[in-house]
C-alpha cells in the first residue's frame, strides 16, 4: 500500500518559522491531489493547504492564507509545508493526505484516500 510520512514539527516561538515534508512511496505516488490537514486536542480535523496536479493549483485556508505556503519536489517525492508568522493558534498535529482521483483541490478530510501519521507543531506565546 502507499504511505506518507510526515516530518519537520517541532516547538517554535510566535512569529517563527517551520518546513513540514511530507515523503511519498508506493500508491501514493500516483496520487492527483496532496493536503496538509491539522487536528489540536478536542478539536476535529481542520483543513489547511491542498494541492492539485491539475494545473498546479493551490489553495489555502483563510486562517494561514499568506503565511503558509505548500510546494512539492518531484524528484523526492516529497510535498512541504512552508510555515512563517507561526502563532499559538497554530498549535496541532499536523497531517498529509493524499487522493488518487480528481482534477482540483480538496478540502476535506474524507476526501482524501492515504494519510500519513502526523507531525507535532507547538507554538510558544
Amino acid at each position: 500500500q502507499g504511505q506518507l510520512v510526515e516530518s519537520g514539527g517541532g516547538l517554535v516561538q510566535a512569529g517563527g518559522s517551520l518546513r513540514l515534508s511530507c515523503a511519498a512511496s508506493g500508491r501514493t505516488l500516483g496520487s492527483r491531489a496532496m493536503g496538509w490537514f491539522r487536528q489540536a486536542p478536542g478539536k476535529e480535523r481542520e483543513f489547511v493547504a491542498a494541492f492539485s496536479w491539475s494545473g498546479g493549483s493551490t489553495y489555502y485556508a483563510d486562517s494561514v492564507k499568506g503565511r503558509f505556503t505548500i510546494s512539492r519536489d518531484n524528484a523526492k517525492n516529497t510535498v512541504y509545508l512552508q510555515m512563517n508568522s507561526l502563532k499559538p493558534e497554530d498549535t496541532a498535529v499536523y497531517y498529509c493526505a493524499a487522493r488518487e482521483r480528481g482534477n482540483y483541490y480538496y478540502t476535506r478530510a474524507t476526501e482524501y484516500d492515504y494519510w500519513g501519521q502526523g507531525t507535532q507543531v507547538t507554538v510558544s506565546s
